[in-house]
């Protein structure tokens, strides 16, 4: 008789961890699809302020038509971006097409003193602030995600769960994760 209880407890026990494993996998998943939903609104949100600081600086004359259509290039590229990777691809590129811009515009005073530049700039520092959050956010939420997923015994319930591993969102600019050069 003792038996047939250790037997009942045993399966008791085995349920209890299944169902909170099965539980936390799947709350890591959604935890990490939200987190790449932040992303994507600040994407979107910050893709919006660049028609208005592309018309800004329209204004300026002479400004470098390259500029202006590698940043409306960059922001194109950015809007079609499905997967992960070419999210973070395209966002790469149109931070940097923005820096250079900023850059350019330095050279024109008179278009760096209109209140409307300063104000694009100081919304898109703040949204680049932000992206910069929930990129890191999402990143550490895709770790616990993929680390559930290799370690016993979550991993015996990731295909029950439907859960499977995420990819973490990558910076491909090889120039800013290599060390910077420095002479004397």
């Amino acid at each position: 008789m003792w038996l047939i209880w250790v037997v009942i407890v045993l399966l008791v026990v085995l349920v209890i961890v299944g169902i909170v494993q099965f539980n936390k996998l799947r709350r890591l998943d959604v935890l990490c699809t939200g987190a790449l939903g932040d992303i994507d609104t600040l994407l979107t949100k910050r893709a919006d302020l660049i028609p208005n600081l592309v018309e800004t600086v329209k204004g300026a004359r002479d400004f470098e038509a390259s500029t202006l259509e590698a940043v409306t290039q960059a922001r194109v590229q950015g809007q079609s971006a499905q997967s992960v990777d070419e999210k973070a691809t395209a966002d790469n590129m149109l931070t940097n097409a923005l820096g250079r811009l900023f850059a350019v515009a330095e050279a024109y005073p008179q278009l760096t003193a209109t209140s409307n530049f300063q104000t694009l700039q100081v919304q898109l520092a703040d949204v680049e602030g932000q992206l910069q959050f929930a990129r890191q956010f999402y990143n550490d939420s895709v770790v616990q995600l993929n680390t559930a997923l290799r370690v016993i015994p979550s991993m015996w319930f990731g295909g029950i769960a439907g859960v499977g591993e995420r990819e973490v969102y990558r910076e491909p600019d090889d120039a800013r994760r290599s060390a910077p050069g420095v002479s004397f």
